[in-house]
């Protein structure tokens, strides 16, 4: 069962995306997720240490730590630097996905999405396929 680790401030949107994760026919043919739960950047980094993850999705705009801070921190860390990074966002310009995508993030999903948008960009990215 694939470890994800959800990084969003907004509640509402953690647990949507916890629904569909947790949900057993989720994510292209690979089965339900362990999905845990960070509601800013700096709560991300105190669960880092609790994984490993098997994917991270993060969020661009929060408070403290944004989403673009989280990837330049993870990638530089030798213990999640191979982690798979996706970025959930309002901010979906061709330049801010060109930016996510250059820092180190293996896909790149605009909001709103949909259950199924979220299925197959998850699934893509754990099976290595860069999506966006």
């Amino acid at each position: 069962m694939p470890k994800v680790l959800v990084v969003e401030d907004s509640g509402s949107m953690r647990a949507y995306i916890r629904a569909i994760l947790e949900d057993g026919a989720t994510v292209d043919a690979i089965g339900a997720c362990a999905v845990t739960e960070a509601s800013s950047g700096f709560e991300a980094m105190r669960q880092l240490p609790r994984g490993p993850y098997d994917l991270i999705i993060t969020d661009i705009n929060m408070g403290d730590i944004n989403g673009l801070e989280l990837i330049r921190f993870v990638r530089k860390s030798e213990h999640h630097k191979t982690t798979p990074l996706l970025i959930v966002s309002t901010q979906h310009t061709e330049r801010d996905v060109e930016r996510g995508l250059t820092l180190g993030a293996n896909g790149y999903l605009p909001k709103p999405f949909t259950a199924d948008q979220l299925r197959d960009t998850v699934g893509a990215v754990l099976k290595g396929k860069a999506s966006k």
